[in-house]
């Protein structure tokens, strides 16, 4: 071997060694960042576990005396006040996703198929932007534009479908809650604020979809929504459900345009028109943590745990979801 040779060896034999070095250090770099999610997560279940423990052990007459938010006279517990803001957290959560979920597929599909690319870009920009918008400012803007405007189609809701459960109607007066500031108001401002999300996550996958698919569903006749339906919604399937439950994520987790909004209350009520019915676990954390004894945090804290296991619980069904659809997506 000439030395011309041996050098030109020597040097791809270091190249090959700074490649596997820096693949190594890539590679464990990228598993110390998804080991830190897990670290993370099971610290923050720990933590809450660990602060809510004296108030879950405690004797609901002894808790009692030390929370003046929970009345055993009245049988109230800790876990009767939890599970009623559990089914408003659910409730109020639910209808802004059914309410949401539609607009925001309907808005990514016209922004990746229908509109102009100037007008998509726009209005791609603009329902982003709506997404940065803090929550103090939806609940203000609930409270005092939109409630108002609500209360006569309410009126309308109770007048005409009192019948049914959800728009039912006070049984002393006759009539909806005059204030307005009800569970559906809640949940029309809460999927205001989760359309950005939903509607975001769903146009990028949508414009995923492989072009060949889509040509090749008009090559065979398809109209643009025949395309769509055999196209782009079995290989965006998947990603709507992420979206929807990143949605729902916010939801869940929403606490001062709630706050703002809500006329609270603690029942199982499924009268979505009536005012003093429904709270959520965050609006009520809110409202009692800054008068709070220690006892009283670790209540608090307790709830927050709550709202923890929903919120795991229904990401773990997303991903059920996504596997058991994956089959079916174009995507493969």
């Amino acid at each position: 071997m000439t030395v011309t040779e041996k050098s030109g060896a020597e040097k791809v034999e270091l190249t090959a060694h700074r490649r596997s070095v820096a693949n190594g250090v890539f590679t464990g770099a990228s598993a110390a960042a998804a080991s830190l999610i897990l670290v993370v997560l099971a610290a923050v279940a720990a933590f809450l576990l660990t602060e809510a423990w004296p108030a879950l052990t405690m004797d609901a007459a002894e808790l009692g005396d030390r929370i003046s938010w929970i009345k055993p006279e009245d049988g109230q517990s800790l876990i009767q006040v939890t599970g009623y803001l559990v089914f408003g957290t659910v409730l109020i959560a639910t209808m802004a996703l059914l309410i949401a979920t539609p607009l925001s597929i309907g808005i990514a599909l016209f922004i990746s198929h229908y509109a102009p690319r100037r007008l998509a870009s726009g209005l791609g920009y603009i329902i982003d932007l709506l997404a940065a918008i803090p929550s103090v400012v939806y609940g203000l803007w609930g409270s005092i534009v939109l409630i108002p405007v609500l209360q006569p189609f309410y009126d309308f809701l109770g007048t005409y479908l009192g019948w049914f459960p959800l728009f039912a109607t006070d049984p002393t007066t006759g009539t909806v809650s005059a204030t307005g500031r009800v569970a559906l108001s809640a949940s029309l401002v809460l999927a205001i604020m989760v359309i950005p999300i939903i509607s975001s996550v769903s146009r990028e996958v949508f414009l995923q979809t492989p072009k060949l698919h889509e040509e090749a569903a008009l090559a065979m006749g398809a109209t643009r929504w025949e395309m769509i339906r055999m196209a782009v919604f079995p290989f965006g399937r998947s990603g709507v459900i992420g979206a929807t439950m990143l949605g729902l994520g916010r939801a869940l987790g929403e606490t001062m345009a709630v706050y703002m909004i809500l006329s609270v209350g603690l029942s199982y009520s499924w009268n979505v028109l009536l005012s003093g019915k429904h709270n959520t676990i965050a609006s009520y954390i809110a409202g009692q943590f800054p008068e709070a004894n220690a006892i009283g945090v670790s209540a608090l804290i307790a709830m927050g745990l709550a709202l923890f296991i929903i919120t795991l619980l229904v990401n773990m069904a997303a991903r059920w979801i996504v596997s058991r659809r994956s089959e079916f997506s174009g995507a493969n």
